[in-house]
């Protein structure tokens, strides 16, 4: 029987179960303990009352006696009537003891004091307590046996109703989120017993496989062309930059600018590479291919040089293994730019290293560093640390961390604030 839904049901039928059967259990025991002190009290205090009468018409009328029971009367100034030495200690009223009154146990006692005497009367009870027994013990295995039956059948009944619902999200639970086949699940196609409620269920998960296929198909749509409408202008950017900077007679205040134009245009498209990676599914990775992790380095480390030129910062690899990898290049590319952008914005003196070894990467610098608590919101997105910059946007790390997520590099990052940040990609995928 599969789990969810159905199991708890069981689970709860079989708790009703038994918790119904020990309360008919001790309510049965308590009514037959009951029944049984009714029943002996009542016998003894008639067979009592019938000797007085009897006795106060003929005082040498006989005491009752028969099989299990006997009685003696004790009267001032008549011979000993053989009184069993425990019952001439007990006190009046009626008693129950473990004693043996003429070769026999489990007698129960009554001693009714009077002017004319003290009347004492034993009953062996055992005849009768095994007749409740007996009685009590059927009408628990009868309690008992009913009760598991209802709750089987009333099991039997409920499963019957849920099992539809188990058939559904067996259905839903396979489906390709990429294209739901909603078909499956039409009315028409439900389990036979299937209620209202499960066809309005199904009705509505119909409705959501067509919305759903709406929204992968428009996300399809859109990483397709973003993928190229958004890489057009940076393109010409790019190139018209690239012209302009060329020109010999270009001012150096106009080449300030342009530089500051061209490394905005790196940064975007390292974004929208980013963006365009995590918009992908899961399965449908970037195209992979063989490289050298330490080519990707020394082309990233290029790129962020020219962000140097007015910082007294030097920036220096330093190889500890030379590791290649069967991946997206890009997808590195993207998380070793945003480290080392995040490095060289927060370092205004001092060095950035970047070492590479065979399972990791490692990113160095001597900037502000991060206090304990920045660096634990570090990842999160928008978040800044120092609100008073105005480079980036809370973006780069929280890229970092998803794209390392997603293709088994996992990144941590250590700070000392004042002493600088050590990034670390880790090659464990």
């Amino acid at each position: 029987m599969p789990k969810g839904l159905p199991r708890k049901i069981r689970l709860a039928f079989i708790l009703q179960a038994l918790l119904g059967s020990i309360v008919i259990t001790i309510g049965l025991l308590v009514a037959v303990l009951a029944v049984r002190q009714f029943v002996v009290n009542d016998r003894m205090e008639r067979e009592a009352s019938l000797f007085w009468a009897a006795h106060a018409r003929d005082a040498a009328a006989p005491l009752p006696r028969t099989s299990t029971m006997a009685a003696y009367l004790d009267r001032p100034g008549m011979p000993d009537p053989g009184v069993p030495q425990a019952l001439r200690g007990a006190k009046g009223g009626l008693h129950w003891l473990p004693m043996t009154v003429e070769g026999e146990r489990r007698r129960s006692v009554m001693i009714d004091r009077r002017p004319e005497g003290t009347f004492y009367l034993t009953w062996d009870t055992g005849s009768i307590d095994r007749a409740i027994a007996l009685t009590g013990l059927a009408a628990l295995l009868l309690s008992l046996g009913t009760t598991f039956l209802v709750s089987w059948l009333t099991y039997r009944i409920s499963q019957r109703l849920v099992a539809p619902v188990s058939w559904l999200a067996d259905v839903v639970s396979h489906w390709d989120p990429r294209d739901p086949d909603a078909g499956l699940i039409e009315p028409q196609n439900l389990p036979r017993d299937a209620g209202h409620e499960v066809v309005q269920l199904s009705h509505a998960l119909v409705g959501l496989a067509d919305r759903v296929g709406d929204f992968v198909e428009r996300e399809r749509d859109f990483t397709r062309d973003a993928s190229h409408e958004l890489r057009t202008p940076l393109t010409v950017i790019r190139m018209a930059t690239d012209m302009m900077i060329d020109d010999p007679g270009i001012s150096p205040r106009s080449l300030r600018s342009l530089g500051r134009v061209q490394r905005a245009s790196r940064d975007m498209e390292a974004v929208i590479d980013a963006f365009l990676i995590l918009a992908r599914e899961a399965d449908i990775a970037p195209q992979s291919a063989q490289f050298d992790v330490l080519d990707i380095v020394r082309e990233e480390v290029e790129r962020v040089g020219p962000l140097l030129q007015d910082k007294p910062v030097t920036i220096q690899v330093r190889e500890e293994g030379a590791p290649r990898l069967f991946a997206p290049p890009n997808v590195l590319n993207v998380m070793l730019r945003n480290l080392l952008v995040n490095a060289v914005s927060f370092t205004e003196q001092g060095r950035i290293e970047v070492c590479v070894a065979h399972d990791r990467i490692l990113v160095r610098d001597t900037g502000i560093g991060m206090s304990a608590e920045a660096l634990a919101k570090a990842f999160e997105p928008f978040y800044r640390a120092d609100l008073s910059r105005e480079e980036g946007k809370g973006m780069g790390l929280s890229i970092v961390r998803r794209l390392g997520d997603r293709f088994g590099w996992p990144v941590t990052l250590t700070s000392t604030p004042g002493e600088g940040t050590t990034a670390v990609i880790h090659f464990v995928g």
